[in-house]
């Protein structure tokens, strides 16, 4: 902890200011950029696609991997883009003022998270959805008595605890009447059917839209409405409302939890999640998920990292608050995971199924297995209430850009239209589609490209000064290690074997169609091609004799790029004749510096304290002589 970091921004010897960056403004502290990024990083990725990957593939089977990529990849990333934001206080398409020619990665992250925003909308207008209808005094996922119920239903709740006698006499009849079929087939529980029948009305193909689901289209609305009125917050009102929304759900899954171990079957259901299956181990796509999962649940390569970065004060310790929330979320992952998992062996021994086949191996296992837990919870639609309002609480987090309240609108209303298709009929597979291509592939490619960038272009050495400069002490050496080799190369093989072993994606028994899947294929690709394109562009634009000189021309760091602030433009960063002609000076090697040590000394002073009083009248020459 360096005494930079005491003053929460303020450089030594200067008071302490409310804002840093008067223009963009800054986090009224560093308990509300924590709890934001928390509230970013921690959402539904932790309690809805964390589960449902691990159960996928084989549940301890996916633990391993999972840490593997957290250490090596998903911990440096997210130091990285956290420091990258805010050393130059500017967005995911502004940072790239570091090597102009991979502005495309920018782009990317535009890109990805356009379809991620889509997609995620609907998973949160669900929740609504659930959040409504828990707003009874008996949940309707908790019996077999619905008219969109099987006879392979079978309800867990002792149905005199909650109906009048003649409800329960005629439960108890519909269940008797139906108990051979029953024992002659799989079983399912009441919130699995609830889900598939009811909620979504699944479709037999996904080119079979069928009709729009009325009631998750109205949800859709809600959701993308909350959406807008977040979007126009800045970071000061923002900030006011994780010192809930990020502690919350901790609340709400810590009572499912403790319920769930308390349940008959929890130990094979927390059995099977810990015990790895090595022979998934070895299956590429199980190490592409896991990898896919530390980026979207990080939210690594979103470009949210770095434009909430860019709103703390410059020599806050993002290196500790990579490590603080880097490890929440990974925490709240694994500890959701007991919570699925207690509940998915309840229901695998009530049913007296495996526990690989008690539920739905896709996206809508979260939607089957915390009801169902819900169900058995005294006052049960309050809890479900409260379990959903929490997770549509997330929504607000994923969204710190200011935009005028038309801007604003058109995206909120152009975000609403293009998810009304993940509402009809077919929706779970496109959902499932988007989820498996735009948002895995993508963004594994665009960190990688990201480390190379930095660590690579713009030169190791830079960077590290940088980091230093801003933090009072350089990058530990494990992270310097990883952002050069380690992380990229980790990447690149999971790259090369997941398409060696390409497998296409399924639901449950549904195969999806070729045409499907060259959609799928194009979504991923549509991010990641804005990097070579954009970059041809800046080459072609850039001035230069031959290839070489613009090639070299447009890996040069703008002029601009640096510190935001006057004051924190010192060293190479200083004005070297005004305010307005900045010169980013690139560092020397050792033997460089050797021949005019005192000269150079004298300059960094000089120029220092020209940056510090935001005098523009003296010229330092670098050449003393001169």
């Amino acid at each position: 902890f360096h005494p930079l970091c005491s003053t929460n921004g303020a450089v030594p010897g200067e008071s302490v200011k409310k804002d840093e960056n008067s223009r963009r403004g800054n986090w009224g502290n560093q308990i509300e950029f924590v709890l934001t990024s928390v509230g970013y990083a921690v959402g539904l990725g932790n309690v809805w696609r964390f589960p449902y990957l691990c159960y996928r593939n084989g549940g301890g089977a996916f633990m391993l991997p999972y840490f593997i990529m957290l250490i090596f990849c998903g911990l440096p990333l997210f130091f990285l883009e956290l420091s990258f934001g805010q050393f130059a206080s500017l967005g995911c398409l502004g940072v790239w003022k570091i090597s102009p020619m991979f502005k495309g990665v920018g782009y990317g992250m535009m890109v990805v998270s356009t379809y991620i925003g889509i997609y995620y909308n609907v998973v949160i207008c669900i929740a609504f959805y659930y959040f409504f209808m828990s707003m009874t005094n008996l949940l309707p996922w908790t019996y077999c008595n619905n008219s969109w119920n099987t006879p392979d239903c079978s309800g867990v709740v002792d149905p005199n605890s909650y109906l009048n006698s003649s409800l329960a006499n005629a439960t108890r009849s519909l269940l008797t009447g139906v108990s051979e079929v029953v024992n002659r087939t799989k079983r399912t529980s009441p919130s699995e059917e609830y889900w598939k029948h009811h909620v979504l009305d699944v479709s037999d193909d996904i080119g079979n839209f069928g009709e729009v689901r009325l009631p998750i289209l109205g949800c859709l609305a809600v959701s993308w409405f909350v959406v807008f009125l977040c979007l126009i917050r800045g970071v000061k009102s923002s900030g006011k409302v994780v010192y809930f929304t990020a502690t919350f759900p901790y609340v709400v899954l810590t009572i499912l939890f403790i319920r769930g171990i308390t349940l008959e079957g929890a130990f094979n259901g927390i059995k099977y999640y810990l015990t790895p299956q090595w022979e998934k181990v070895l299956d590429a796509k199980v190490w592409g998920d896991a990898a896919s999962q530390i980026f979207y649940s990080l939210g690594c390569a979103w470009g949210g990292l770095i434009t909430m970065a860019s709103y703390n004060k410059f020599h806050n310790n993002c290196f500790r608050d990579s490590i603080i929330i880097s490890i929440t979320n990974c925490a709240t992952s694994v500890y959701a995971g007991f919570v699925i998992f207690s509940i998915l062996g309840f229901m695998a021994h009530h049913l007296n199924v495996p526990v690989s086949e008690v539920a739905d191996h896709g996206p809508g296992l979260a939607f089957v297995a915390y009801p169902e837990a819900l169900t058995l919870l005294p006052i049960s639609p309050l809890w479900s209430l409260l379990f959903f309002s929490s997770v549509v609480d997330e929504i607000g987090t994923d969204w710190i850009i200011r935009n005028k309240t038309v801007v604003t609108l058109t995206v909120a209303i152009l975000g609403f239209v293009l998810g009304v298709p993940l509402t009809t009929q077919a929706g779970i597979y496109w959902l499932l589609l988007m989820d498996n291509y735009a948002a895995s592939f993508s963004l594994v490619v665009i960190s990688c490209i990201m480390c190379i960038c930095v660590m690579h272009v713009y030169g190791h050495r830079n960077y590290f000064k940088d980091v230093e400069m801003m933090l009072g002490f350089p990058p530990p050496l494990f992270f310097r290690v990883c952002w050069r080799f380690i992380s990229p190369v980790i990447i690149s093989f999971i790259l090369v074997f997941t398409v060696i072993q390409y497998k296409p994606i399924t639901y449950n028994d549904y195969v999806y169609p070729g045409w499907s899947l060259a959609i799928g294929f194009s979504m991923a690709l549509s991010s990641v091609i804005c990097i070579p394109i954009y970059a041809l562009y800046k080459i072609s634009s850039s001035p230069g004799a031959t290839f070489k000189e613009r090639l070299r021309h447009a890996c040069r760091p703008h002029p601009k790029w640096g510190p935001a602030l006057q004051e924190h433009r010192t060293g190479r960063y200083a004005p070297m004749a005004s305010e307005d002609t900045v010169e980013v000076r690139p560092l020397k090697e050792k033997e460089e510096l050797k021949p005019e040590p005192k000269e150079e000394k004298k300059e960094e002073i000089s120029l220092t304290i020209q940056g510090s009083n935001g005098s523009t009248n003296t010229h330092n020459n670098p050449n003393p002589s001169a």
